[in-house]
């Protein structure tokens, strides 16, 4: 005899078997509702390259160095004295800076001293000798080639004369030493006291207002270097900037295949703009060129060679560039791209490396 079940319980049991497949349902939905988004993501954000001006800026370390060094020498053997000066010191152009006596000095002294009464003598006597020369002519005692004989003498004795006392004055100026230029004294190579002799350096001065910026370039940056180009000199321990412009330009590389470069003041000032032995960055301004500028975030370093995202009708596809300077957040592309092409710029690095889980699976 068969048992028939209550409605209530059969709708129960009705109830519970709907359950299983109104929850896989669900999940099919959801999964369908989460691909809907996936299907219909943006692509990243892309940028138009453009051509733009770029004025290169060449970057250097330079030093305040003098253009010239003045050596005050030793002319005549000498003992040293009056030499007060130390290294540092600033003198003006004709100050007395030491004195050179002993009995070198003295004899040498003597020497010119007897030299000038000698010629003195003999252009007295010469004198003389005229005298009576044309006082003679003038009685009809003498002859008209007497005369002349004593006046080419007389001639000859006061050269003598002008000669001698030259001498002594070269020896007493010799017995002084004057700075030849205002300056600061950087080295002093002799003392109170010592004997010196002819071609012995006393002195190395300094020239006020003789100084410049040396620095030294390289490479590319040396070749776009030319007489006449301007920038400015930024001191290392702060300051404002000095404007300056090149000089000279080494004709020979250094030691280290480095080109020297000398900069001027671009302006003269009466007081000296800085100080020698300083440091301090040289910053050039090249000529202004046409170059594509992209972002720089858009630039992608993989494998030693730098790429972009270039956005195609097929998609973005990855291309290989020769980026500039930069500046700031764009970058300056040499070679690789043109100008109109669209370039990825937000997350080019995941673009560029999507699809690597691909090329590399987890070992079993």
């Amino acid at each position: 005899m068969k048992t028939h079940l209550p409605i209530r319980q059969r709708r129960a049991t009705a109830v519970w078997l709907l359950i299983p497949l109104l929850c896989l349902g669900g999940t099919g939905l959801a999964r369908a509702t989460d691909a809907a988004p996936a299907a219909a993501k943006a692509l990243p954000a892309a940028v138009t390259v453009q051509a733009k001006t770029f004025s290169p800026h060449l970057s250097a370390y330079g030093q305040v160095v003098p253009t010239a060094m003045v050596k005050v020498r030793v002319v005549n053997a000498g003992v040293v004295r009056d030499l007060h000066v130390l290294p540092g010191s600033l003198v003006s152009a004709g100050q007395i800076l030491a004195k050179l006596s002993g009995t070198r000095m003295q004899a040498l002294l003597t020497q010119r001293e007897t030299a000038v009464r000698s010629a003195q003598a003999r252009l007295d006597a010469a004198r003389q000798a005229l005298a009576i020369a044309r006082r003679q002519l003038a009685a009809q005692l003498s002859t008209r080639q007497a005369v002349d004989a004593a006046a080419s003498e007389l001639a000859a004795a006061q050269a003598a004369r002008q000669t001698a006392q030259a001498q002594l004055d070269e020896a007493r100026d010799q017995q002084i030493f004057k700075a030849p230029t205002a300056g600061a004294v950087v080295a002093v190579q002799a003392a109170n006291g010592e004997e010196v002799s002819p071609g012995q350096t006393l002195l190395t001065l300094q020239p006020a207002g003789k100084l410049w910026v040396r620095a030294e370039y390289f490479g590319a940056a040396a070749a776009a270097v030319h007489v006449g180009m301007s920038g400015h000199f930024e001191p290392a321990g702060g300051g404002t900037p000095l404007a300056v412009k090149v000089a000279t330009v080494g004709a020979a590389l250094d030691a280290d295949g480095g080109t020297q470069v000398g900069l001027s003041p671009a302006q003269a000032t009466g007081a000296a703009p800085w100080t020698s032995g300083q440091w301090g960055r040289v910053t050039l301004d090249g000529a202004p060129q046409a170059m594509l500028a992209v972002p720089t975030a858009s630039l992608i370093l993989d494998r030693g060679n730098w790429w972009v995202m270039v956005r195609t009708a097929h998609g973005d596809e990855p291309r290989q560039v020769v980026p500039g300077p930069a500046r700031g957040w764009q970058t300056w592309i040499s070679s690789g791209l043109r100008a109109g092409e669209q370039v990825v710029a937000q997350d080019a690095f995941l673009e560029y490396h999507r699809g690597i889980a691909h090329a590399y699976q987890p070992p079993d």
